[in-house]
Formats: structure tokens, C-alpha cells, sequence
């Protein structure tokens, strides 16, 4: 039997198994494949970006590691995108932030940014007929060495950082009408400070003012989504973030726009799938990043864990697919860089599959019967089930590695052009 008849073979006793439970496998299958995770450039090149190649001043973003290879040109970030993309079943979406910008060479200011300057990228996602994703640059910038940028008490550094977010909403804007797909334009600053304030009020109030100013300008929901990111600490600051999770939830919740969860920005006791179903009965959409701390906010390589697979669960018991965006964002540098994102993405799409093979009714029967002990029982059992034959055959559908094959491709990918940078 060649090993596809195996894989086909597995999938058939799998498919049966979870029938018994009154689960359509192909059904699963099917929504699946029109998930798409939203795959974060950064990964590819430890957050440095093409502005400057400095790296991360003021950024409170700390990659480890110095693998060989890591992209130091556009061409090469979007090679290894696209080789991480061929490893990957779905059809899925990149994220940039605006220090991907392509200028030619030329000093372009943050506030100065314009659609032209990714021209390279949105040809390059037409051609893969994916999506792009963005995010404006609140760091890694000498007017962000202060730890302030939209809730600075500086006219001229809050200036600047106003004048960027609204020029990214722009490129969003217009990314979003060249795909065809709206663009997630998502804001995340890292305002803080070390030790304890003495005013706490003040700087949330500036920071509300900038963000009412970046976003008084109206634009077409069918090409752009507005987002923000809080945070519950950072390098340098510890002790307070002025865009926290309840100035964001109230921001978003009045104005109208996403609110990005991301797994890495709570404390390390908190579980977000418990908060999911309660933020979606007030917010309309959510935009997760995907992340795994260690201690603490560490954006270590997503792997398939139960609290990545719980919100997997709660995302699709609630019926939330529709009004969920799911985007990635750690940067692992100690490993290879392009099997860090396949690793990811592939851990993030078998925990999706895993709670779309979940028997939701059969569960929510026994729940509202009040038969707690079967509930027990069936949720146990189901973590044995035959979920890995069921995750092989998507594979095999999708036309990308089975199990760990693509490693060998990406150890070939590594000798063959990552070792030659």
C-alpha cells in the first residue's frame, strides 16, 4: 500500500469513529479550509525590519538567538514566506507592520509612509492570492526612545506618531481595495512606564485623544478593519501600560472597532478562553494574535497547547468563526526561521480542526439536561479520538507535507539558500 492508500486508509477509520459521535469529518474538513490565520513577517527576520536595519531601540521587544540565515533584504523575507507558505495547508494571509516599507533606499519619515511603498508586497500577495494584513510602528525610532509615543506629553513626538497612524490607516485603506480583502490595520503602542506613576489618568486621556484623531477619518469597512492591542506589561513598563485590557475594551467597545486579544499580553494565570464569549457579547469582531508565554510575555513558537486549543473551542462552540480574524505573532530566533512559522501555523490550524471535530450538540444536550457526568465523560474521551488520521488526510488534500515531511524540506531550503546569506 503506497503511504497516501495509508493515510487514506487511517482517515476512513476516523472518519468512522467520529460519525459514532455525529461528527461530519468532511464537513469539519471544509470549513477548515476557509480559515486563514494571518502569518506575521516578522518571524522571518527577528522584527528588524528595512528602515534602518537597527533593530529594536525602544521598542521593549527583546527576539533571542542568532540562527543563520535570518532575511536581511525584501526578497529574501518574501522567499522564505512563501516556501513557509507551500508548507502550510489553507490558504492564508501575511502581516506587516510599516517598518516592511520598501523606500527605495530613501529616508522616509513614519508620518510620510504611503501606499506606494509597499507596492512590491500587495503585487507579490496578488500573485499568491493571499491577503496582507498591517500594523503601523510604534517603536524601534529615536522619538520612541522615551517609552511615549501616542500618550507622550511631547506635542511634537505625539504629533509624529499621530500623523503615522493615520498615514497606515491609508495603506491599509488601500492594501484592502488592490486584494479585495478587508486589511486588519491594528495598533498597538508600548507606552508605559518602569516604576509606579503618579498619574495615572493623564496619559489615558492623551492616548484617547490621538486615537480619535487617527481614526476620525472614515473609511470603507470592506477594505480596512481598525484594531487595538493592549498590553499588561513590558520591558520598561512594568509597573504600568497606559494602553491596558480595560482602556481597550471600553475604547473599542464605544467606538465601534476591533479589539486585539493577543495570548502573550495577560498575566500568566489568565486564561483568554475563558474571556472570549464574554468579550464577543459586546464587541462585534475580534482579532486574536496567537502567542505562547513562558513566565512571561516570551512570544515563544505557538505550539498546540491546551489553552491554544481551548480558545480554538470557544471560538467555535460560540459560532465565532465569521466574526474572528486569527493572526500569529512570536519570533523565536534561536531556530530556524521558516520552520518556526509552519511549526505555528500548523499547531494553530490542528487545534481549529480539533474543536471543529468536536461533538458541540451531543455535548450541549447532556449540558442543558444536566447531566454533568456524561458531559465529563464524552469531553475525556474525545481527546483520544482519532484526531491525527484526520489532520494527515487534510494534508494530503491540500497538496503540502504529511507529519514531519516538511522538515526535510525546509533542512534542503536551509542549505541550499538560508546558509549562503
Amino acid at each position: 500500500m503506497t503511504r497516501s492508500g495509508g493515510i487514506e486508509k487511517a482517515y476512513a477509520i476516523a472518519k468512522e469513529r467520529y460519525a459514532q459521535y455525529r461528527v461530519d469529518t468532511a464537513g469539519a474538513l471544509e470549513q477548515l479550509a476557509r480559515i486563514a490565520i494571518s502569518i506575521h513577517c516578522w518571524q522571518g527576520d527577528d522584527v528588524v525590519g528595512f528602515e534602518s536595519g537597527a533593530g529594536l531601540e525602544g521598542a521593549g521587544i527583546q527576539p533571542t538567538g542568532n540562527y543563520p540565515g535570518r532575511a536581511t533584504t525584501p526578497e529574501q523575507l518574501r522567499a522564505d514566506f512563501a516556501k513557509a507558505l507551500s508548507l502550510i495547508p489553507g490558504t492564508n494571509r501575511i502581516n506587516l507592520h510599516a517598518i516592511y516599507a520598501e523606500t527605495g533606499g530613501k529616508k522616509v519619515e513614519r508620518d510620510e509612509l504611503e501606499p506606494g511603498h509597499f507596492a512590491d508586497w500587495i503585487a507579490w500577495a496578488q500573485d499568491l492570492g493571499i491577503g496582507i494584513d498591517f500594523n503601523p510602528t510604534f517603536f524601534a525610532h529615536p522619538k520612541a526612545e522615551s517609552g511615549f509615543t501616542l500618550a507622550s506629553y511631547d506635542s511634537s513626538i505625539r504629533r509624529l506618531w499621530v500623523g503615522h497612524g493615520i498615514a497606515c490607516r491609508r495603506i491599509a485603506d488601500h492594501i484592502g481595495r488592490e486584494l479585495g480583502s478587508p486589511c486588519v490595520n491594528n495598533v498597538w503602542i508600548p507606552d508605559g512606564y518602569k516604576d509606579t506613576p503618579a498619574d495615572r489618568k493623564t496619559p489615558r486621556m492623551t492616548l484617547m485623544r490621538s486615537l480619535d484623531e487617527i481614526f476620525a477619518e472614515k473609511l470603507d469597512r470592506k477594505n480596512i478593519r481598525d484594531s487595538v492591542e493592549s498590553k499588561l506589561f513590558g520591558i520598561g513598563s512594568e509597573s504600568y501600560v497606559v494602553g491596558s485590557h480595560e482602556f481597550y475594551l471600553g475604547y473599542a467597545i464605544k467606538n465601534g472597532i476591533l479589539l486585539c486579544v493577543d495570548t502573550g499580553h495577560f498575566h500568566p494565570t489568565e486564561q483568554i478562553s475563558d474571556k472570549v464569549s464574554a468579550l464577543f457579547a459586546f464587541v462585534d469582531e475580534l482579532l486574536f494574535h496567537i502567542s505562547r508565554g513562558v513566565r512571561w510575555d516570551s512570544d515563544h513558537v505557538v505550539v498546540l497547547s491546551d489553552e491554544v486549543r481551548e480558545i480554538a473551542l470557544e471560538i467555535v462552540r460560540g459560532g465565532f468563526l465569521d466574526r474572528t480574524h486569527m493572526g500569529l505573532d512570536y519570533f523565536d530566533a534561536s531556530i530556524n526561521r521558516v520552520a518556526a512559522w509552519v511549526i505555528g501555523t500548523r499547531s494553530m490550524l490542528k487545534a481549529l480542526l480539533f474543536a471543529l471535530l468536536e461533538p458541540r450538540e451531543m455535548l450541549r444536550d447532556f449540558e442543558i439536561g444536566g447531566d454533568f457526568t456524561s458531559r465529563l465523560a464524552f469531553l475525556e474521551e474525545l481527546k483520544t479520538l482519532p484526531f491525527g488520521p484526520v489532520w494527515d488526510y487534510y494534508c494530503l488534500q491540500q497538496d503540502v507535507p504529511v507529519g514531519t515531511d516538511w522538515l526535510g524540506e525546509v533542512k534542503e531550503y536551509e542549505k541550499r539558500v538560508l546558509a549562503s546569506r
